[in-house]
């Protein structure tokens, strides 16, 4: 089966719009009960040219059902193909602690801010091999004995959040369970004679995965996801062409800085024999007048 490929920042953001989709993909990942979920007003676009590319961050408000009930959770889905993009991701979490809109008010009329879940998935991977899927929990521990404490707290929960962190090119011939199985639809070994088109055995996902599966089928029969595929592929070549030129001008200063330390070393060096010079100048004049004195006193 043909699908579009979802590295693609369109493509991703096409899968995701449809709520039935999004929510079987996130809750894969968390592995937790989502019983609701709904996007959150917000969109962010840049300019390239005369077309509009969005810049993948996805916010959803979940309710999640556990033993204990529910819990209300804000899931904050970042993608980012260039290590560029990275630096994105604190900016935006910052952004979410500090919206009001993540405030709700309980039964009992009490005010808790929401807690929050972010997933990454980065196009280029981080030092960690052979491990496409990382959780980050926030784990409580006695300082003094090291003992983990289970305990549940808005203050902990509200302020250190859970993360999973997605390795897409780590992700190749892991197929150990379920969620990698679904994480497949990324494994750019896939790729036909287009980048844009990827080449995948239905059978191969679990029966719960196959409505994403066909989803992506849809985004491969699109001529207009194409020309966005095309677009953003101009765009990633640019800013790439961009990182490069950051990069030589970099190593332009930093070989400058270096000749202006060699410079100022050299002064300094200067500046050291020069200061010997006037110290051995002074004990010639001290000898000089040394003898002057003693030639005076033999004449007297």
């Amino acid at each position: 089966m043909r699908i579009a490929n979802p590295i693609y920042d369109v493509v991703f953001k096409y899968m995701m719009e449809d709520l039935k989709v999004a929510k079987s993909f996130i809750a894969a990942i968390i592995a937790e009960d989502v019983a609701e979920l709904d996007f959150c007003p917000q969109e962010f676009t840049t300019r390239y040219k005369d077309d509009s590319l969005t810049v993948i961050r996805m916010d959803f408000l979940a309710r999640i059902k556990t033993a204990e009930g529910y819990k209300a959770i804000i899931i904050e889905m970042q993608k980012a193909q260039l290590s560029s993009d990275i630096r994105r991701f604190r900016r935006y979490l910052g952004s979410q602690y500090q919206s009001k809109n993540n405030i709700y008010t309980d039964e009992q009329n009490k005010k808790h801010t929401r807690r929050i879940y972010c997933i990454f998935f980065l196009g280029q991977g981080l030092d960690v091999p052979d491990v496409p899927v990382l959780t980050v929990t926030n784990l409580v521990r006695d300082r003094a004995t090291g003992k983990e404490l289970h305990l549940r707290n808005e203050f902990i929960d509200s302020l250190h959040h859970q993360s999973w962190i997605v390795q897409i090119p780590v992700l190749k011939k892991h197929r150990r369970d379920d969620l990698e199985k679904l994480l497949s639809i990324f494994d750019q070994n896939n790729i036909t004679d287009s980048n844009h088109i990827l080449n995948v055995n239905e059978d191969d996902f679990p029966d719960e995965y196959r409505h994403i599966i066909r989803r992506l089928k849809q985004a491969a029969e699109s001529e207009e996801l194409a020309d966005q595929m095309i677009a953003e592929d101009e765009l990633i070549s640019d800013f790439q062409d961009l990182e490069r030129q950051i990069s030589a001008k970099d190593e332009m200063l930093e070989e400058k800085d270096k000749k202006i330390e060699e410079s100022k070393k050299q002064l300094e060096e200067s500046n050291k024999q020069l200061e010997e010079s006037n110290k051995q100048l002074e004990e010639k004049d001290r000898l000089i007048e040394k003898l002057l004195k003693q030639i005076n006193h033999n004449n007297l």
